[in-house]
């Protein structure tokens, strides 16, 4: 049983990410659904969808630098304090998108605009996840690592839901001129309540005990990315190289999908958006599985299952989402993001486990972020150019490559317990 100081604490770790999810999908969906005729106009609609999802990519270069940033500070100064900052920026920058105006507006000012408040959320975000993590599995009993570990996991399919549940609600609220002109926005607004919220329940936190006990012993770094880089190198690139498949598997799953769905294969989007938010309750159970399964054999193991099924999954895309059939995408997308819960899962409790406590905040966010970079950031570009050139069975392709990729960064590390 979890004693309820324990459960405030991973409320707290889920809260943070669920929210921090939620912004970053809200602009995924955007991105997806309207910000190519908005800010990024064009004759050509591949165009304006590729713009958008270039736009999107921005924030996964960010994400990298938001890791060191404030890894510096979670390594040095706590990692409460560092949580609750980055959560603000992430917050701030969602919720300034509400008020941009469009290129209609103001021209090329528009997307420069949005690019940078892109920027800033893709910042915030490069702090969370590692901080969210140590939150969970410093403060984990014995034996109970892997389920502690899927607590900000489970941020993931919690924000998804939030974002997209709300755009459909909109949408089935509007007609598509009012969802244009102003409808996009009240997501990015809401953003702010979610915020307060997150808050309320962080600045009740207390610091981890992995962090109080370094931190007494005197054992912080002064620079813990250098610290990071001459002792923990191949740790972290390795680390990097075994979360691309989970970031692939999500962002094709949700943003490409989604865009192809409507945009190629003509699919109604509210219809779309309802199988994706079904789909999205099997990431949850494969998180779910992932945790149990981390602590009855090693994270490290049901990554490396989790990685082979990548692969297995990226040769049925063309076959199955290809067909066209709405019924045929839905069990893809259902089985790619349970096989996603199970490359995401586990990296709560294994990428720190790469780490010592004095750089461990670090090393877990530059690793998860690093392969953001790789794994997310130009995956629905990089879909969407393969989809118009080959079809869907060659971003399969491309999916199964991102599983062998992380199989082979996991099996560069000596096996975890």
């Amino acid at each position: 049983m979890i004693e309820r100081a324990h459960r405030r604490i991973l409320f707290a770790s889920m809260v943070g990410t669920a929210i921090e999810f939620y912004d970053f999908y809200v602009y995924a969906t955007a991105a997806a659904l309207v910000f190519g005729p908005l800010f990024f106009p064009s004759h050509d609609p591949a165009l304006q969808l590729l713009s958008s999802y270039a736009s999107f990519g921005i924030a996964f270069i960010a994400r990298p630098v938001g890791s060191v940033l404030f890894g510096h500070f979670g390594d040095r100064v706590g990692r409460k304090s560092t949580l609750v900052a980055s959560l603000m920026l992430m917050g701030v920058s969602t919720f300034l998108i509400a008020f941009l105006p469009t290129h209609d507006m103001v021209g090329w000012v528009a997307p420069v605009l949005l690019c940078l408040l892109r920027f800033g959320q893709g910042l915030g975000l490069g702090g969370e996840w590692g901080g969210a993590a140590l939150l969970a599995v410093e403060n984990a009993p014995p034996g109970w690592k892997g389920r502690y570990g899927t607590a900000p996991q489970f941020g993931a399919p919690v924000g998804f839901i939030a974002a997209n549940g709300l755009f459909l609600l909109i949408g089935l609220g509007l007609d598509q001129q009012q969802f244009l002109d102003w409808g996009w926005r009240i997501p990015f607004l809401f953003s702010a309540a979610l915020v307060i919220i997150g808050l309320w329940v962080r600045l009740k936190l207390t610091e981890t005990p992995d962090f109080t006990a370094a931190k007494a012993a005197h054992e912080t770094e002064r620079v813990p990315i250098a610290e990071l880089v001459r002792h923990h190198g191949w740790a972290s690139f390795c680390g990097t190289f075994a979360a691309v498949a989970c970031f692939a598997l999500f962002y094709i799953a949700t943003a490409f999908a989604l865009g192809h769905g409507t945009s190629v294969q003509h699919h109604d989007r509210n219809a779309f958006l309802s199988i994706q938010l079904v789909a999205i309750l099997f990431l949850a159970a494969g998180i779910l599985v992932s945790g149990i399964w981390s602590d009855k054999t090693s994270p490290g193991r049901v990554l490396r299952i989790g990685s082979v099924a990548t692969i297995v999954v990226g040769l049925l895309m063309g076959v199955m989402m290809g067909s066209g059939s709405l019924a045929e995408t839905f069990v893809f997308l259902s089985l790619a993001l349970f096989v996603m819960g199970l490359v995401y899962g586990p990296l709560g409790a294994w990428l720190p486990a790469l780490f010592p406590t004095r750089v461990r905040y670090t090393g877990a966010s530059v690793a998860f972020n690093a392969a953001g970079i790789i794994g997310g950031a130009m995956a629905p570009v990089v879909a969407q150019w393969l989809a118009d050139k080959g079809g869907l069975g060659l971003v399969g392709l491309y999916l199964s490559a991102a599983g062998l990729l992380s199989l082979i960064g996991l099996l560069g590390l000596k096996p975890q317990r």
